[in-house]
């Protein structure tokens, strides 16, 4: 028989299989074996169980009568010989066992997570376990690693975000209902163009004082001598500022009021902003007229369509959780040119978190004195931090939620031949590394054009506007007394649905998609009633702005 097909033995109590050169289950009594194995295997309730090269699936029917019923048991077989006959020997079982036993047949990890997403939603599963029945994984060790460790990091990573979710949803929704009202005195940001000029993204990080420095001892600090643009986050506005270096945007992200110390003592500097749907609303007071708005959406929500429908949901963008990230995003929505990016650290040192001038390296310069030094010993080895080496070699320290963004920005933007980071002390970030004199000769290129952009009240939108916030209230309102009656339970869960921006953040409901407990949880009904009221006052403040 050809060595390109599995080649069975009769062993005795089944068969043998050897493949390409290798036997893959032992003669000696592999369904005992298999079933050995799966004693081994922990039952745990809302797990994932991976099973690589299950070939006959010796050992699963016996745990698929013990397995919790919130657990599922996914065969993954890379090779397309193995998956048929896999397919083909545990054709019974994946019948009878249709919502806890799949098999697949794919190549990349990013393909299995997509299938557990379509198949289960997020937050489905707590953990990943690996059951191994046979040596077929071998043929691709590193392949099937590399699934199992993604699938763990997803996890991790829908978990978190839930967490965050569950932390600030409630606000996000707060904002994003008050900032309905500056929605007419806007523009969405697809309106700034920026042409093919090149782009310089500043984060907030340590190293971006050296790297202005350097720079801009090669280049005039005015904007409109400038040959390229430059977008900075909220938290570098300052350290700009302070050298005079005026950006020609300003990425805002942040929902908390403590953000607005960024902007405060600029004098009478006017720059455009960028500013995400679900930040503080006093964000729009600051630096002029000229504001941009975006949103990148922190859920599902249907609120989101409802918007979209009624053509006021500003231009989205991937929500990427931090708004140096964002601040890539969106100058690569709004340039055509080469992007690069300066002060995207994810890293710190023992004395510095974020770049000089900017709030909180005032305040522990402020703080400062005999008896407090300005290295903050506390937060820099704090649990969960760690030392890393940067791109050039040297040692900084940083935790696994600045490195987890690293890895978002690595995931989102390595493809991507236009976007460059400038050699410095930050973390890499998987594209590619420029010195600083091909830096400044890119940079140099451009020709800085300045565009003139006027914001003028949409009256037509104003009124859309007013529309769209007396039907959502109609609907609390309808639902409300719902929940206060006990009447028209037959309209309760349409409402429920309609309405998830009461419920998306609470704890079982994070990250999910949209699943929430039935109406029939009077637990849940009672949590929900209890924020009706809060986001009616919000619309009705978004409506007194609006006048």
């Amino acid at each position: 028989m050809s060595d390109t097909q599995p080649h069975e033995l009769l062993a005795r109590r089944g068969f043998s299989v050897s493949y390409k050169g290798k036997k893959l289950l032992s003669l000696i009594d592999p369904i005992a074996q298999g079933e050995k194995a799966i004693e081994s295997i922990s039952k745990l309730e809302r797990t994932l169980y991976l099973c690589p090269s299950p070939l006959y699936g010796y050992g699963l029917e016996s745990f698929l009568k013990i397995l919790p019923q919130d657990s599922v048991i996914v065969c993954i077989e890379a090779d397309q010989e193995l998956f048929n006959l896999s397919k083909r020997t545990m054709k019974k079982m994946l019948e009878n066992n249709p919502e806890h036993l799949h098999i697949i047949n794919y190549n990349d990890a990013i393909s299995v997570y997509t299938y557990i997403e379509k198949n289960w939603g997020r937050r489905r599963f707590r953990r990943v376990e690996v059951i191994r029945l046979s040596l077929g994984w071998q043929l691709f060790p590193d392949l099937y690693e590399e699934i199992i460790e993604t699938l763990r990091q997803e996890f991790i990573l829908d978990w978190s975000n839930a967490a965050t979710l569950v932390k600030f949803g409630r606000r996000y929704i707060l904002n994003a209902i008050r900032n309905l009202a500056i929605i007419p005195k806007t523009n969405p940001i697809s309106d700034l163009h920026f042409g093919n000029i090149p782009v310089l993204v500043l984060g907030a990080g340590p190293s971006l004082d050296i790297t202005l420095e350097k720079l801009f001892s090669f280049f005039p600090y005015k904007e409109k001598e400038r040959p390229f643009k430059i977008v900075c986050v909220d938290t570098a506005v300052k350290a700009l500022y302070e050298r005079n270096i005026k950006p020609d945007l300003v990425v805002a992200l942040e929902s908390q009021y403590w953000n607005l110390q960024d902007f405060i003592g600029l004098g009478t500097w006017e720059i455009p902003i960028a500013m995400d749907f679900s930040a503080i609303p006093k964000t729009f007071e600051f630096l002029g007229k000229k504001h941009f708005l975006f949103a990148s959406p922190w859920t599902y929500l249907t609120f989101f369509h409802r918007l979209k429908n009624a053509d006021l949901l500003p231009d989205t963008i991937t929500p990427l959780g931090s708004v140096g990230l964002s601040a890539v995003k969106i100058a690569q929505k709004i340039s055509s040119g080469i992007i690069i990016t300066a002060g995207l650290d994810f890293s710190h040192t023992l004395d510095s978190f974020h770049t000089r001038s900017s709030p909180s390296h005032l305040e522990k310069l402020r703080r400062s004195n005999r008896l407090k030094s300005i290295i903050d010993a506390d937060n820099a080895f704090s649990y969960g931090s760690f030392a890393i080496l940067s791109k050039i070699e040297k040692k900084v320290r940083s935790s696994h939620n600045l490195k987890n963004y690293r890895d978002i920005f690595e995931k989102e933007f390595a493809g991507e031949k236009r976007i460059y980071d400038i050699e410095s002390s930050g973390l890499h970030l998987g594209i590619r590394t420029l010195s600083l004199e091909e830096a400044i000769k890119i940079l140099g290129k451009g020709n800085n054009i300045q565009e003139k952009i006027e914001i003028i009240t949409d009256e037509r939108k104003r009124e859309n506007v007013k529309i769209f916030i007396q039907e959502e209230k109609s609907m609390l309102i309808m639902l409300c007394e719902i929940l206060s009656s006990g009447l028209h339970k037959e309209k309760l869960e349409s409402l429920l649905d309609k309405c998830d921006y009461l419920w998306a953040h609470f704890p079982e409901c994070a990250g999910t998609e949209g699943r929430r407990p039935s109406s029939e949880n009077i637990s849940f009904l009672k949590r929900v009633r209890i924020e009706i009221d809060p986001i009616l006052k919000r619309f009705d403040l978004a409506l007194k702005e609006l006048e």
